[in-house]
């Protein structure tokens, strides 16, 4: 019985092992899209960092609330010191979005106006299978 036990745990973690594995691809390629995606919003670029959005954010925000938004949030912390993963974490559902596939990364920031931040970023993976960033939060 111990055998049979035995087996079946070893079954279960091997067929877990290459979906982590792809669930840390993922996270990965999400990382670079946010950090590509933060650049631009780091050099002031929030017109262009709308366009390089996903479809949902897009959706949920015109590209002139967005800059104004940005403007008024971003503008007062001054230019990026530094800026750290907390967190990264997938999921295939948030509250108030349709289910697809996110992943949730949290960065503890550093601005030259002795300003620190949480910021919240979370790309989605688009229908053409790019990671594109779908929300953006600081506090």
């Amino acid at each position: 019985m111990k055998c049979v036990i035995g087996i079946l745990v070893a079954a279960v973690m091997l067929t877990s092992v290459p979906a982590r594995a792809q669930e840390a691809d993922k996270v990965a390629k999400a990382e670079t899209a946010a950090l590509a995606w933060l650049a631009l919003t780091d050099a002031g670029d929030f017109a262009p960092s709308w366009h390089q959005a996903a479809s949902i954010f897009q959706a949920s925000i015109t590209q002139q609330h967005w800059v104004d938004a940005l403007t008024r949030v971003r503008g007062p912390l001054g230019p990026l010191v530094s800026r750290k993963v907390i967190s990264a974490r997938y999921a295939t559902s948030l509250p108030g979005a349709p289910d697809g596939e996110y992943v949730v990364i949290r960065y503890e920031t550093e601005f030259t106006n002795g300003k620190e931040a949480v910021e919240t970023v979370t790309p989605c993976l688009e229908k053409d299978g790019s990671w594109k960033v779908s929300g953006y939060y600081i506090k």
